[in-house]
């Protein structure tokens, strides 16, 4: 059996991501080659050679991917603020952009003994796990209306619990209950989101139209139908000092803010940028009980 230059085998997997119109074509090669032999992207190089199998099993998930299935259900992962979730049909794939939440909510909380921190519209679970990685004193709440989204979010934290992160606690909810969490009203440090928000109508990528669940993104004619219970109960949790976060549309500039200052109780409202300059995600902070 004649051996394979792994370099070539990747190559070739580029041109094909390319012509399929995937974004990031030589990454997802690379990833999904290193997903194969169990190595990190960065110790390809130190696989020169590799068997004719491992050429034909990179093919087939090249040419899946090719048809736009998502990176992440092909290799059964995902990455947010240092941890790793599996993820997979029925469950939303959390984004890079969202790192830059997670850290604006590590530092809401730093210097905080023992912080109470609410993660709603939780999906996976990404958000709440990745902060009570970083806080492992953190009392962690996470909700979740789907029960699909659920079970991935319960089978994640078990993982991060086996890993030896402190444990969270998981609860199917709904957002829009104006009695969600009441026995948590003026008490949390940090509330976090990263709701259903695109408008109804938008054209997304294959990925996303055809592999996400459509409640997970869609947030309505405007996209802020769930947002806006995420502010009004995010104004009743929140302790005098307190934060939140809010990811939104990249056309939601304006109008999340607006629904943040609009809350006489939240003052300090801001708009945050992600990487590319386009607005991502929304904060205030709590003044005084209504």
């Amino acid at each position: 059996m004649t051996r394979q230059p792994l370099r070539l085998a990747i190559l070739e997997a580029e041109r094909t991501l390319a012509a399929a119109g995937v974004g990031s074509p030589r990454a997802d090669a690379e990833l999904l080659a290193a997903h194969l032999l169990g190595v990190e992207r960065t110790k390809l190089m130190m696989v020169p050679l590799v068997d004719p199998p491992v050429v034909e099993a990179l093919q087939e998930l090249v040419g899946q991917r090719a048809a736009r299935v998502p990176l992440q259900h092909l290799t059964g992962r995902a990455h947010l603020g240092g941890v790793d979730l599996e993820v997979g049909p029925g469950v939303f794939v959390p984004r890079p952009e969202t790192e830059l939440l997670v850290e604006w909510g590590v530092g809401v909380v730093d210097g905080v003994e023992r912080p109470t921190i609410v993660d709603l519209c939780s999906g996976s679970g990404a958000l709440a796990l990745a902060l009570a990685h970083a806080r492992p004193d953190a009392c962690v709440h996470a909700v979740e209306k789907d029960p699909a989204a659920l079970a991935w979010a319960r089978r994640n934290a078990g993982l991060r619990s086996e890993a030896g992160d402190t444990p969270i606690g998981l609860y199917s909810g709904d957002v829009t209950d104006p009695m969600l969490f009441m026995e948590l009203e003026g008490m949390v440090d940090l509330v976090v989101c990263n709701p259903p928000y695109v408008p109804d109508g938008t054209p997304v990528p294959p990925e996303v139209r055809n592999h996400d669940p459509h409640e997970a993104v869609f947030g309505g004619r405007d996209g802020l139908d769930v947002v806006r219970h995420v502010v009004a109960c995010a104004a009743r949790l929140l302790k005098p000092g307190g934060g939140v976060a809010i990811e939104h549309d990249d056309t939601h500039g304006g109008s999340v803010p607006a629904l943040l200052r609009a809350r006489r109780v939240l003052t300090e409202v801001q708009e945050h940028p992600d990487l590319a300059g386009r607005p991502r995600f929304a904060t205030a902070r709590r003044t005084h009980p209504e």
